[in-house]
């Protein structure tokens, strides 16, 4: 995809000769020009010797522009994610069925650590567990991902025209696919397990999928471009992601460890400045469908005693949809700076590449 490059201030064509950056930058001609003609145009005289020298002013596309460009150019997205998901599975005798079996062993592993040898007796803990990380292996993945992705395709990023943003975008877009199969095994043991949605909050879920998606795009177009100029990003967002998910109520209870104990003291708002936790909530409300289950667990005495769990907040439809509506709000916010940012630093990708 050709770029125009502006014209100048004065509405004149680049003198012959001199040197225009051909990314997403305006770039300031450098001529062979005299010391005086040179000093008047604002040029070095190191640059009036000879030396064609390249400088990124600003950024020539508006935020505005990139979306549209991002848009027309959604077969090479898609072309992308096929890629992507080809690459990964290549030589393999099973492909795409690892999608499936991987996450049908964790699932069977962490049934295995935390029923039978825990000894968790919320009811079908399993199914709570994994409704939140079916959102998080998504999150994870397209950030973890789509930071490395402008690195690990410098060869392409330095030798073809295109929106640059769409490897980090196709990050995302593979780690959906994989979302994909992972439901599906999702939806097998809720058969096996008999346990069902609920399926009044199944709009939420999708609103709340919709928002994830929306923030790990966000933060996988913003650290793409600065890991360009800091590689040490996308090592140290591996380090952020492992504790974020603890930030994360996944492997706990949120009523019971966190409701109960930050509640009374007017500290929960603290524990949701974390942009995932509504989101997991909703994936948990829908897919988990009990706030409070109530197991039956058989005492040595040969009684039955009845426990209850308090799992997710005592709250109804309205507050996770507003939950979930600030979030979508604040990642499209990030998403619109993502892109910002990612054409502030994009110019200079080859030199640093």
């Amino acid at each position: 995809m050709a770029l125009d490059v502006p014209a100048s201030p004065s509405g004149a064509n680049p003198p012959e000769g001199g040197s225009v950056h051909e990314g997403f930058g305006l770039a300031r001609p450098v001529a062979d020009a005299s010391p005086m003609a040179a000093e008047a145009a604002g040029f070095t005289p190191r640059e009036a010797r000879g030396h064609k020298v390249t400088r990124v002013v600003s950024p020539t596309i508006s935020v505005w522009q990139r979306l549209r460009e991002i848009w027309l150019s959604r077969e090479l997205l898609v072309y992308l994610v096929r890629t992507e998901i080809k690459v990964k599975y290549k030589n393999s005798v099973l492909g795409l069925v690892w999608s499936m079996i991987a996450p049908a062993m964790t699932l069977a592993i962490y049934f295995v650590v935390f029923q039978l040898v825990l000894g968790q007796r919320q009811p079908n803990f399993v199914i709570f567990l994994f409704a939140g990380l079916l959102l998080w292996n998504l999150f994870q993945l397209g950030v973890q991902t789509g930071t490395g992705v402008i690195v690990n395709n410098a060869g392409i990023v330095k030798k073809v025209s295109f929106p640059r943003e769409i490897l980090a975008l196709a990050a995302v877009g593979s780690a959906c696919v994989f979302f994909f199969f992972q439901a599906c095994v999702m939806v097998i043991f809720m058969i096996v397990l008999h346990a069902g949605p609920d399926w009044g909050y199944l709009p939420l879920l999708f609103l709340a999928l919709f928002t994830g998606i929306v923030l790990a795009c966000s933060l996988a177009v913003l650290l793409s471009s600065v890991n360009v100029y800091l590689r040490d990003t996308q090592h140290l967002i591996e380090v952020v992601l492992t504790a974020w998910f603890w930030a994360c109520p996944i492997v706990y209870a949120f009523q019971q460890n966190i409701g109960e104990k930050l509640g009374p003291r007017h500290l929960l708002w603290v524990y949701f400045l974390n942009p995932v936790t509504p989101l997991v909530l909703t994936f948990q409300r829908c897919i988990y469908a009990h706030v409070s289950p109530i197991a039956h667990i058989k005492q040595p005495n040969g009684t039955i005693k009845a426990v209850t769990y308090y799992v997710l907040p005592l709250h109804g439809y309205l507050w996770y949809t507003a939950l979930d509506l600030g979030v979508l709000a604040i990642a499209v916010v990030l998403f619109l700076v993502a892109l910002a940012v990612f054409g502030r630093l994009e110019g200079n990708f080859a030199e640093e590449l």
